[in-house]
């Protein structure tokens, strides 16, 4: 299995990182919970948006269930049921206030794609943690070789920041735009660190990778904050 490339996994800091942008923001998002859970990190993980509530016995109704779950060495998931949807909304203040201090680890979903690999965010997204320190953009590669109207939530938008029409096929500079766009994935990151996960690279050619990491080094990315993930990935 591939390993987690980002420095801020081993560097033994408290963080709190929010995941922004297109398709696998969940699947990523669980995949370093459960890595950091293995480590004997107390890892809390919500959402300022919508996710669906997990049913593996990681939701926690109050700060009671989360220490039951750390002292299981597992992952706690927090947030407000939305019966009509088996969603997830963000948690109480109060619940977070009492546990983002213990937390070693808090991952939240801050953005939503309606599983499209790529997006720009509407006026109100997305919806960042204040004290979050890392924003973690990811891109599904899937979007490379279909259009805007197909591949991007929001195409209009996405039409508007690049220039061209709903038509239009994605490529490699395209993606890298809406990435490195402070209208698209980098949206309000302020003095937050950026890393980029270009999720299913499995499913594109090596040139075509090796095109994405060109123009993203080329316009200031460090390599070591992008991840080359592809769906067998399944742990950091």
């Amino acid at each position: 299995m591939a390993h987690c490339p980002f420095d801020f996994f081993t560097d033994g800091k408290k963080h709190n990182i929010c995941l922004v942008g297109g398709g696998g923001k969940t699947t990523v998002m669980y995949e370093l919970a459960a890595a950091w859970a293995a480590c004997g990190c107390k890892v809390l993980v919500l959402t300022s948006t919508h996710i669906l509530q997990p049913a593996d016995g990681s939701f926690a109704a109050d700060a009671t269930a989360v220490h039951n779950l750390w002292q299981q060495g597992r992952y706690a998931v927090i947030g407000t049921p939305e019966l009509s949807t088996g969603k997830l909304t963000a948690p109480p203040q109060d619940l977070y206030e009492a546990l983002h201090l213990q937390a070693d680890v808090i991952l939240c979903e801050a953005d939503g794609s309606r599983h499209h690999p790529c997006k720009v965010p509407a006026e109100n997204e997305p919806v960042l943690l204040p004290d979050s320190d890392i924003v973690l953009a990811v891109a599904g590669m899937d979007a490379l070789d279909n259009s805007l109207q197909q591949a991007c939530q929001r195409p209009q938008l996405a039409a508007e920041l690049l220039g061209c029409s709903l038509d239009s096929v994605i490529d490699e500079q395209m993606l890298a735009a809406l990435l490195l766009s402070e209208q698209g994935a980098r949206k309000n990151v302020g003095a937050r660190t950026y890393y980029i996960v270009l999720n299913k690279c499995d499913l594109i050619k090596a040139a075509q990778q090796e095109e994405m990491l060109r123009l993203l080094v080329g316009e200031g990315i460090d390599e070591r904050r992008i991840w080359l993930r592809e769906r067998g990935d399944s742990k950091c």
